[in-house]
């Protein structure tokens, strides 16, 4: 870890030597931010269509995943919907004139039953009381003449319950029912797309993680993109000089082909690096490190990732980037 951090003072020391005294040199990389493609749920790579180092814009398709099970269940949810659907139709449409008609005619049938039933009742009592029929006759002849006439109330209540049409609490739960089977629908789609993997950003491809035929699960990244419409530079400063910087402080970005590139402090890491873990001398406390991370004010002309570059801070930078 010591020699780690004086090879890095040593660098950074070297690049104050064409600074002034009231500025700081530091070396970085350009970077951009990463974003991992994949899917929210486990899949098998059926194509990756970009390799590595391809740009691509917002949108572009990127890759293609499937699973085993997915045309099935997607038939099975729109069957769901049909049948849904075809329930609530059925009672907001109410009863067909075919089914009342029929009604109708079991209640009438019913009533025919009850006086008949009820005539015969009369003749076995007519016979009980002159002692020609016997007591077991009149009390089946009761009995026939009730169930006659119950028989008759449910024709009677299954003719009115099919006049009034459905009750409202029986299309509302019908209507709710068509709600869950389309939002589980819905689901079952949005799972469908999202196997077909886009780039939410443009931007470079900086590796290739899958292959067409693996199997992966979810959020594995099947591709991790490079965002070049943010680049950035991330260099170490020493306490002294970190300490005089404020977020949205100006920033000079030198290239290796000469160019210098204006630029804005946007983060400041709030924990030193390569922190000591005994108490700090005060010739320790110079040795601690910050990152500092650099924007460029005009992203088209940052290099490309990964290339070196020279962040100047404080001095010369505050004063240019101030007089532009």
């Amino acid at each position: 870890m010591t020699s780690l951090r004086s090879s890095l003072l040593a660098l950074l020391l070297a690049g104050c030597g064409s600074a002034s005294a009231d500025e700081f040199e530091a070396r970085g990389t350009v970077e951009v931010p990463e974003v991992d493609i994949s899917s929210l749920s486990t899949a098998r790579v059926v194509a990756v269509r970009v390799e590595e180092g391809a740009r691509v814009e917002a949108g572009d398709t990127l890759a293609a995943l499937t699973q085993v099970d997915l045309s099935a269940s997607i038939a099975a949810e729109r069957a769901g919907v049909a049948t849904a659907q075809a329930n609530l139709r059925d009672l907001e449409a109410g009863s067909r004139p075919e089914e009342i008609a029929r009604a109708r005619a079991d209640l009438s049938a019913a009533r025919a039953e009850v006086d008949r039933t009820a005539k015969d009742l009369e003749r076995v009592r007519s016979l009980v009381s002159r002692e020609l029929a016997s007591r077991e006759s009149l009390d089946n002849a009761v009995s026939a003449e009730q169930v006659a006439r119950g028989r008759m109330q449910s024709a009677e209540e299954a003719l009115r319950l099919l006049q009034a049409g459905s009750r409202r609490e029986q299309v509302a739960g019908a209507r709710a029912a068509v709600a869950g089977a389309r939002a589980a629908l819905a689901q079952i789609e949005a799972r469908a797309t999202d196997l077909v993997l886009t780039a939410p950003v443009g931007g470079i491809v900086l590796s290739r993680n899958a292959e067409p035929g693996e199997a992966l699960g979810a959020g594995v990244p099947v591709l991790t993109l490079g965002e070049m419409a943010r680049p950035f530079v991330r260099v170490y400063l020493p306490q002294s000089m970190a300490s005089g910087l404020a977020i949205g402080a100006a920033a000079l970005v030198l290239t290796g082909d000469g160019r210098v590139l204006p630029g804005r402090v946007v983060a400041i890491n709030p924990r030193a690096e390569f922190t000591p873990r005994v108490a700090l001398t005060e010739s320790e406390r110079a040795d601690l490190m910050f990152g500092v991370k650099v924007e460029f004010e005009n992203p088209a002309a940052a290099p490309y990732p990964g290339l070196w570059v020279t962040v100047r801070v404080g001095g010369t930078a505050q004063r240019r980037n101030g007089a532009t």
